[in-house]
């Protein structure tokens, strides 16, 4: 056996139908569309979210909201967070941006706000875009420093 003489099994390969091909084939006059209507013609396709003429869910649902575009979002980290990590030594006493990103709490492009949930034991120098008011009077009773950042 060589590449040569190679062929597909029996029955592996089935012609096509030769739709549209006159009426001796079976297959031509209305070429297997059926008698007209928007299906038969050339074309078509149905709008998306069609539902056969019953009103589409789009429409069906109230419309409600309002989406604010000047709203600016943070990603929170929180004191206990910060504790935990430094207790594994993931983080010295300067926190800035690029150690949360290291461990995975912050994107690049997020805006940071550490808030004041847990417990702080650590004189900590952290470095953020915003900060709880709570957050930062427990960062400052230790003696740390609540620096804040202008957002980028």
């Amino acid at each position: 056996m060589e590449l040569h003489n190679l062929k597909p099994a029996n029955g592996a390969v089935k012609n096509a139908k030769r739709i549209g091909r006159g009426e001796g084939s079976k297959k031509g006059g209305t070429s297997t569309r059926g008698h007209k209507g928007a299906k038969s013609r050339s074309g078509y396709s149905k709008k998306i979210g069609f539902e056969g003429g019953q009103q589409p869910l789009q429409r069906r649902v109230p419309k409600f909201g309002f989406t604010n575009p000047n709203r600016v979002e943070y990603n929170t980290v929180n004191l206990d967070v910060l504790q935990s990590l430094y207790d594994a030594k993931k983080i010295k006493n300067k926190v800035v941006k690029d150690d949360l990103i290291k461990n995975g709490l912050v994107q690049k492009r997020d805006l940071v706000k550490v808030l004041a949930r847990g417990e702080l034991k650590s004189k900590l120098e952290v470095t953020a875009n915003a900060f709880s008011s709570k957050a930062r009077d427990i960062i400052e009773k230790l003696g740390g420093k609540a620096i804040i950042i202008d957002k980028k």
